[in-house]
C-alpha cells in the first residue's frame, strides 16, 4: 500500500530587517536563455519574478545594500550541456541577463562555470571585502543554481534571506524543494519581497 506523502512546514518569517551596510542582494542568473521564451532552458515561471526582483534591486539601492549577479557563463563545448543541452553561451544573447533588471556600472557581475555562484569565482572575496554577512537571493533555476548558491553561502557562515516570490523553478516540487532545503538545511529566512525592510 502506498502511503501518502506528508509535507513538511516551512517557516515564513512576516518581516525581516536588514542592515544595508552588511547586505547583498545576489540575483542569480536572471539571463535570457531562462527568462525569455526563446531561450534554450527556458523556465517558465522565471518572468513572474521580475516585478519582485525589480522591486528588491530598487530597494536595495536606495538603502545603500550592494546589487550583485550572477551570469552562467560556458564554453562552446562545456560537459555541462550533457546534462541540461546547450545554454548561456559566453557572449551570446542568450548568457545576456534580461533587459528588464541589467545590472548598472556599481553594480557586481559573476561569471559563473557551475550551478554554484562561489565555486570558481571572486564572489566569496568581494563580499568580504565589502564587509557583507547577509545575502538576499533571488533569481532561477531554484532548486539548481540558487540552492547550490544558498547552500555555499551559508556552509560560509552568511546569513540568507530567500524571498519566496523572487525564485522560479521548472516544477512546483522543484520550488518547494529549495524552499525545504533554506529553511530545514541552512537555517535561512524564507520571506516574501515586500516584506524585507532595512533598518
Amino acid at each position: 500500500m502506498k502511503k501518502e506523502l506528508v509535507t513538511p512546514e516551512i517557516n515564513i518569517s512576516e518581516e525581516v530587517r536588514l542592515d544595508p551596510r552588511r547586505t547583498a542582494l545576489l540575483i542569480i542568473d536572471m539571463q535570457n536563455d531562462f527568462v525569455d521564451e526563446r531561450g534554450k532552458l527556458y523556465v517558465p515561471q522565471a518572468k513572474s519574478t521580475i516585478p519582485s526582483i525589480r522591486r528588491l534591486i530598487d530597494l536595495t539601492r536606495k538603502e545603500g545594500g550592494k546589487v550583485i549577479y550572477t551570469q552562467d557563463w560556458h564554453l562552446k563545448d562545456d560537459p555541462e550541456f550533457k546534462i541540461w543541452g546547450e545554454h548561456a553561451v559566453a557572449g551570446t544573447w542568450g548568457a545576456e541577463i534580461v533587459e528588464e533588471l541589467a545590472p548598472e556600472r556599481d553594480d557586481y557581475v559573476v561569471k559563473k562555470l557551475r550551478y554554484d555562484g562561489f565555486f570558481g569565482t571572486s564572489l566569496d572575496y568581494y563580499l568580504n571585502v565589502k564587509g557583507i554577512h547577509t545575502l538576499v537571493i533571488v533569481g532561477t533555476v531554484g532548486n539548481v543554481c540558487v540552492l547550490h548558491t544558498a547552500g555555499s553561502a551559508a556552509l560560509r557562515w552568511y546569513n540568507v534571506v530567500l524571498p519566496m516570490d523572487g525564485i522560479s523553478t521548472l516544477t512546483e516540487f522543484d520550488y518547494y524543494a529549495t524552499l525545504r532545503q533554506v529553511d530545514f538545511l541552512y537555517k535561512g529566512k524564507i520571506v516574501k519581497s515586500e516584506s524585507i525592510a532595512f533598518k
